[in-house]
């Protein structure tokens, strides 16, 4: 595995700006279990029978724990998910509107596991995707050394697809206080967001990051 473990990991959240202004108002963003309690505004994205087999794959160091009661985080913007959104013609997706309207919620790893810790908040992170068949998990930040850190660096990831989606996961919720900033795909979302976040009393920078998009 690689060893070059960032100094400040950050971690990423991806979601159609539609969905903001119902992350706002009720200043968390919620898995996808405690999400069916609440009837949320906006798009939903993400492939629906990855979502089902998350409601059942458990974590080795949490077995009471599902995929599907954690909120997710990629470790990279510009991930394969993106991808699927940019190529728009995947069979089991029934979003359609390509990736341009999708944002990256960007959080400090270290700052969220203080957070989620001072309250008793189970997290972990895997060294691939969460939604898949099989991944290992972990759950102490001395072992983010199981992650292949150039896996998630690389822009031409055929040959690392698995790694690439390596996540972190936490229970139930995650504050919107702790989002650091947006990245956008250019000054069209970046209006948007800006819109959205007028009624925020936490205001995140947004930025528009064409790098993090295809």
């Amino acid at each position: 595995m690689s060893e070059t473990i960032p100094k400040d990991p950050k971690i990423y959240h991806i979601v159609h700006l539609d969905r903001l202004e119902s992350i706002i108002s009720k200043q968390y963003l919620l898995s996808d279990t405690d999400g069916q309690q609440y009837d949320l505004d906006g798009t939903t994205i993400g492939m629906s029978k990855i979502k089902e087999r998350r409601m059942y794959n458990n974590f080795m160091n949490y077995p009471d724990l599902c995929v599907g009661a954690c909120v997710p985080f990629y470790f990279c913007p510009r991930s394969i998910m993106l991808y699927i959104f940019y190529e728009n013609n995947h069979p089991e997706i029934t979003y359609r509107g390509g990736q341009e309207p999708i944002v990256h919620l960007v959080a400090d790893l270290r700052k969220t596991v203080t957070w989620a810790e001072s309250l008793g908040k189970r997290w972990v992170f895997t060294d691939s995707n969460a939604g898949s068949s099989y991944f290992n998990d972990f759950a102490k930040l001395n072992q983010l050394n199981q992650i292949d850190w150039n896996a998630l660096r690389a822009t031409s990831w055929s040959a690392v697809k698995e790694k690439k989606q390596a996540e972190f996961l936490i229970e139930e919720c995650f504050p919107w206080e702790l989002i650091e900033c947006i990245g956008v795909y250019s000054i069209v979302q970046y209006q948007q967001v800006a819109q959205a976040l007028q009624s925020a009393t936490h205001r995140p920078p947004v930025k528009v990051m064409r790098t993090w998009y295809y």
